[in-house]
């Protein structure tokens, strides 16, 4: 995994960890925080996505070779 995949993959258990918490402690039912925490999760979200893409490409690429075209 590289290091950006699993800087993302962290990332986002960090802000599900901190959603789980936040419900927790009461704040599920805050409007401003659980809009910017979701919104923060969503970025987190697209951040892995795309590290995994990237990720996969370049699996392909080292199996067999670059695409073109």
């Amino acid at each position: 995994m590289s290091d950006a995949l699993h800087s993302a993959r962290t990332h986002l258990a960090e802000l599900r960890e901190e959603l789980a918490a936040a419900t927790a402690a009461g704040l599920a039912d805050h409007p401003a925080y659980q809009a910017d925490l979701r919104e923060e999760m969503e970025q987190a979200r697209v951040a892995y996505t795309a590290a995994a893409v990237s990720e996969i490409a370049s699996f392909r690429a080292q199996l067999s070779g670059r695409q073109v075209g």
